[in-house]
């Protein structure tokens, strides 16, 4: 099973991140790999791709002809693919060395259509400590209580998640107008596919936690100030994923909130009831506190959409 990766960029600040992320895939346990990279209408970034990985058999490089985002840039790669697995990844994320060797793992001992694995921090900056695990995914990072080994999803992170070739063929890629939008800051690029994938096909994404990929959590993204607007955004962004797909595209999050309120926050205050601390202590406010911003999101997106 051939698998192509593929790792999109826009920016020079980001090329160190992003040959990081080359590497990591160049040092990869499964050896049946095309590495597609893609500058997203930065000519000067696109040739600096082309001297360091322009005369390796195994690296396929594009450059659009404008600016047309992370959507559109997955998209025009598939031009260039030629693997029957399509694995996606960011620059700013580092790939377990058998990271590819046990998303195939899934497709040859299951009848998957869609795998997708772990995301694990990085924490560039340090650990915030007021941050709940909880809401790790704010970072893009795996949360707790997100799913068990082996089980179906309805997406895992874009950074860690794979689609058979033939299959983001057969459904015109990814929709390049769900996304961030200007202010909206509409993030729905991966969960809209999958929606369609699952209304489609009736399956989702495989998870596999041993499928790992790690994700460099910049200083910006630890600012108080900055997860409460991303909070909030993701609240709005899950009511215009109701309105973009058909059936219940919120299925999951309101497992979630359910697991949340009934099992991880009556857990938080036992803990602290018998053995109190400041950490702690924060964290539980903290998770009441963006539960809270998801909501008003949410419902502030029912008036926009």
């Amino acid at each position: 099973m051939k698998v192509s990766v593929v790792i999109c960029t826009y920016t020079e600040e980001m090329y160190d991140h992003f040959q990081e992320a080359v590497e990591s895939i160049f040092a990869q346990t499964y050896d049946d790999i095309e590495l597609v990279l893609v500058s997203d209408g930065n000519e000067s970034l696109y040739e600096r791709m082309q001297a360091d990985y322009g005369d390796r058999k195994d690296v396929k490089i594009h450059c659009n002809e404008e600016n047309v985002g992370l959507s559109g840039s997955r998209n025009n790669a598939l031009e260039y693919v030629t693997g029957d697995v399509v694995a996606l990844i960011d620059d700013d994320a580092i790939a377990d060395e058998e990271w590819v060797e046990e998303l195939v793992s899934v497709y040859e001992s299951r009848d998957a259509i869609a795998v997708g694995g772990k995301m694990t921090p990085i924490w560039v900056a340090g650990k915030p400590t007021f941050l709940p695990e909880e809401f790790y995914w704010l970072v893009g990072v795996t949360h707790r209580g997100f799913a068990e080994p082996g089980e179906e999803v309805r997406n895992t992170f874009g950074s860690n998640i794979s689609f058979r070739t033939e299959v983001l063929e057969e459904l015109g890629g990814f929709e390049t107008q769900v996304g961030r939008q200007g202010e909206k800051n509409l993030q729905a690029h991966e969960t809209e596919f999958c929606a369609r994938m699952r209304e489609a096909y009736g399956q989702g994404v495989i998870y596999n936690p041993d499928a790992k990929v790690g994700h460099k959590v910049f200083e910006f993204r630890t600012e108080k100030r900055w997860l409460l607007e991303r909070a909030f955004w993701q609240g709005y962004s899950k009511r215009a994923m109701e309105t973009i797909v058909s059936g219940d595209a919120s299925a999951e999050e309101s497992a979630f909130l359910k697991q949340l309120l009934f099992e991880f926050v009556p857990s938080r205050v036992e803990s602290l009831a018998s053995d109190p601390s400041t950490t702690k202590a924060t964290q539980l406010v903290t998770l009441f506190l963006l539960t809270g911003l998801v909501g008003t999101g949410y419902l502030y997106g029912l008036i926009k959409w």
